[in-house]
């Protein structure tokens, strides 16, 4: 059975906790919760193995040609100047020479195809002529000066070898690293299951997508907004709808979604205010613990579990703002769902690139501010921010590519500084 998480161990007792030390602790005290599965290299695409992956042989297994040319014996090329060589054979990929290559000669190879043998079990050919660096003349070749020995040949196990590692467990597989493992024969391999996530929005200012708007009430954007970066992560997700304000509803919600799930998630709704229904149903049902992070947008991150079946069942409570809630959930939730499946990779990907842009900031908070690449006629690339700060301001976040993150210590930007931008491409 895989075991579940601490039964407290989102504790903090920081008033204000910088995110590298929020980062660190769920490092520390996060571990996977999910089993495992084989499945077929179809299925891989984004999931994280459960079990290295070793080379049961030599990739490539011969000696190939790297280019379409010529296999010739680099003893047999004249002094400078051009060689002339009997053609002795063809050899193409999947198809080698039927023969050993006899010294002296030429054999006309392609991309791919192995190597030919030498006579009486000597070392065949070690040198391939590219076919633009040669010409035909009746049954004989002329290759140009100045090839040089194993040119243009790649080796057996110059990418792989026998016995190595080519993956480790907790890598999240992208597209590269599947088709490492089918060049290395494996047709299935050994995954985390998916996390099971169930996801709630809640308020009773909250109407559906579709549904009238009376006075006072939204459309509920965060939890379309938090399916997608959840099954973007690779979780399975249950959509639970909308929790009302009822302390009742959402104590038996909570209840029996943690039944069968291995995470809670939520947005809005919870806070240090009164009327904050999760909060006071959680305290019933397990613990819960307010992350004060000094980053910008964000409030307090809400992180507890719930008792359920034996199991602590961790929780996540994200700011109700949508900017909010997406930074927290990119920069908190994310790399807290990535560790419970089991993966070792927690950090987003980000680049250095210089500002376009001014900005002053207050000391000891992380800001994040939503900006793009932009290219100039030269082809220089700098980052520009979107104006307008607002953490309810969605249509920011589709103006923007990534997130723009400045440091604590830092005060103030000038165009040209160099600054971080995490892509929301490799944010996934």
């Amino acid at each position: 059975m895989t075991p579940s998480l601490d039964r407290d161990c989102f504790s903090n007792s920081e008033p204000l906790m910088p995110l590298e030390t929020a980062l660190a602790l769920l490092r520390q005290r996060v571990h996977c919760v999910v089993g495992t599965e084989t499945l077929p290299l179809e299925a891989a695409q984004d999931r994280i193995l459960a079990a290295d992956v070793i080379a049961g042989f030599d990739v490539p297994g011969h000696d190939n040609a790297a280019v379409d040319g010529y296999a010739v014996y680099a003893e047999d090329l004249g002094p400078p100047g051009e060689t002339r060589l009997p053609i002795a054979g063809r050899a193409a990929a999947g198809h080698p020479l039927s023969h050993p290559q006899p010294r002296g000669t030429a054999v006309r190879i392609f991309t791919g195809a192995a190597m030919p043998t030498g006579p009486d079990g000597t070392s065949g050919p070690d040198t391939v002529a590219m076919q633009e660096e040669c010409r035909v003349e009746g049954d004989s070749v002329v290759i140009g000066a100045g090839l040089k020995r194993g040119q243009n040949r790649r080796r057996r196990g110059e990418d792989v070898t026998a016995g190595r590692k080519i993956l480790e467990a907790g890598t999240r597989l992208r597209p590269q690293e599947i088709g490492l493992a089918a060049a290395a024969g494996q047709a299935r391999l050994a995954l985390r299951t998916r996390l099971r996530v169930a996801l709630f929005s809640t308020g009773d200012e909250l109407a559906e997508p579709g549904q009238p708007l009376s006075s006072g009430t939204i459309h509920d954007s965060n939890r379309y907004i938090l399916g997608a970066l959840l099954r973007q992560s690779g979780a399975s997700v249950s959509d639970l709808g909308i929790l009302p304000d009822r302390p009742d509803a959402v104590r038996l919600a909570l209840q029996v979604a943690a039944r069968d799930h291995d995470l809670l998630l939520t947005s809005g709704g919870v806070s240090t205010g009164e009327e904050d229904h999760i909060k006071a149903a959680i305290a019933t049902m397990g613990r819960l613990h307010f992350w004060r992070l000094a980053i910008k947008p964000g409030r307090p991150v809400a992180l507890g579990q719930i008792d359920a079946g034996g199991r602590a069942v961790p929780f996540v409570g994200l700011p109700g703002n949508p900017v909010a809630a997406m930074v927290t959930y990119l920069r908190i939730a994310r790399p807290l769902i990535l560790g419970l499946m089991g993966a070792t990779d927690l950090e987003p990907v980000r680049y250095r690139l210089p500002a376009a842009f001014s900005l002053r900031k207050k000391r000891d908070r992380r800001e994040f501010l939503r900006g793009w690449i932009e290219t100039d006629a030269t082809g220089k690339q700098a980052v520009q921010r979107f104006e307008r700060e607002g953490s309810g301001i969605l249509t920011s976040m589709t103006t923007a590519t990534g997130l723009v993150e400045i440091a604590e210590e830092v005060t103030a930007v000038a165009p040209g500084d160099l600054i971080d931008f995490l892509p929301f491409s490799d944010l996934r």
